[in-house]
């Protein structure tokens, strides 16, 4: 299997940051549409600004158009029964990825979720990224945040699109057969199964558009079947090529042995490697489990920047931007073995220097004005309190990956 897909030209790529940017240009878009809609998301919250996105889609409806939407069970367990009716009136469809039944995560298989963030419009237009359905301005756990949290998305035509369409319709109809078997409609499944596999021609824009289109794009995946490392092998392969610069933004950062390795490397050969990492506690595994690695990476002359002005949850990273062959990717799929070897992830890889530049350019700014660079002192003065929490999390990390059947 190749370690990513063939990058096409052909593409508009669109960056958009945080849900300021992401939400006005998803709701043109479901507004502007004329077919079908087909939105995955880990969470779908209704609070604020989000609300404006579920209306959207509520419209698009009530105008006839096909509607499928995917929530993940952990990120988004329960519709409210507002929603619901609203949704089943303007013939919206909601499936619900995995939900958690008695024992909830308790059983390992149940830790693979569906954490990829894709809209489709009219197999014309995808949106690909970290962001949740989510008010910047609101955490469901925390409540009012103080400053919007640091994410990214893109919007692209070309054809990458296809590629979103065929993964979001794959999807839906393993769903659908799921359902059918549940209920024990073993002729409606075999048929949801089948069409599962099946791809379709879908539109493309024309020739006439293709003289405005300058970006070589595609689409990374992770699953379970056929592309369990294929977003690993991709930033294995960025890393092991840059030249000049590497930069990585990640809210939940534990790369394993061969990300580690990379990085240390990329350094050495005098890559100028800096890491814009979470500085806010927002889980306690998450928070403490990335603690232990920083020593390693500040040892081989990485730089490692904390963002605090608020929660970070960007998923991105950019190689060269300022170069002759620079790589920049936008997506759900963190650094760590949640996303790298248990989650369904989706992310979109851009080989185009003004797209590289505009992710560069907002990743130091972050880095500058609102980030607490780390310094070998400051892991020194951690108390032991902290440095035990550290490593029982990191332990706990490892320990719950091994009851997976992983090695990482």
């Amino acid at each position: 299997m190749k370690h990513q897909p063939l990058l096409r030209d052909g593409h508009q790529v669109k960056l958009l940051q945080g849900s300021a940017e992401f939400f006005p240009e998803l709701i043109r878009a479901i507004d502007a549409a004329r077919s079908h809609i087909q939105f995955e998301t880990y969470i779908f919250d209704f609070h604020g600004p989000a609300a404006q996105v579920a209306f959207a889609l509520e419209r698009a409806g009530i105008r006839g158009l096909r509607v499928w939407i995917v929530v993940d069970g952990v990120g988004t367990p329960q519709l409210s029964e507002d929603w619901r009716l609203r949704f089943d009136k303007a013939g919206v469809e909601w499936r619900t990825y995995s939900p958690l039944g008695a024992l909830g995560l308790l059983i390992p298989s149940r830790w693979r979720r569906l954490h990829r963030k894709l809209c489709v419009i009219d197999g014309q237009l995808a949106f690909c990224g970290g962001i949740n359905i989510l008010d910047d301005l609101y955490d469901p756990q925390y409540g009012s945040l103080k400053a919007p949290r640091l994410d990214f998305a893109v919007c692209a035509t070309g054809a990458l699109v296809q590629q979103v369409q065929e993964a979001c319709t794959q999807l839906w109809w393993r769903l659908q057969a799921v359902k059918h078997v549940r209920q024990q409609n073993f002729p409606e499944a075999f048929s949801s199964f089948k069409a599962a596999g099946v791809h379709f021609p879908w539109l493309h824009h024309s020739n006439s558009q293709a003289q405005q289109w300058v970006a070589r794009a595609g689409l990374l995946l992770r699953d379970n079947v056929l592309h369990r490392s294929q977003i690993e092998k991709a930033y294995l392969k960025a890393i092991a090529t840059a030249r000049h610069e590497i930069v990585i933004a990640n809210a939940y950062f534990l790369p394993g042995r061969k990300l580690r390795q990379a990085l240390v490397m990329a350094a050495a050969r005098g890559v100028k490697v800096r890491l814009l990492l979470q500085g806010r506690y927002e889980y306690f595994m998450q928070y403490h489990a990335a603690r232990p690695v920083y020593r390693q990476m500040l040892d081989a002359g990485v730089e490692i920047f904390e963002y605090t002005q608020s929660f970070l949850h960007a998923k991105v990273a950019v190689v060269d931007a300022h170069h002759e062959r620079p790589w920049a990717t936008v997506g759900s799929s963190n650094l760590d073995p949640i996303s790298l070897l248990l989650a369904r992830e989706a992310n979109v890889v851009v080989a185009d220097g003004h797209f590289a530049q505009n992710l560069h350019d907002a990743l130091t700014l972050a880095m500058a004005q609102d980030s607490l660079q780390i310094l070998p002192q400051t892991l020194k003065e951690r108390s032991q309190f902290l440095r035990a929490l550290d490593w029982m999390a990191f332990g706990l990390m490892r320990f719950a990956i091994w009851l997976t059947g992983n090695r990482y």
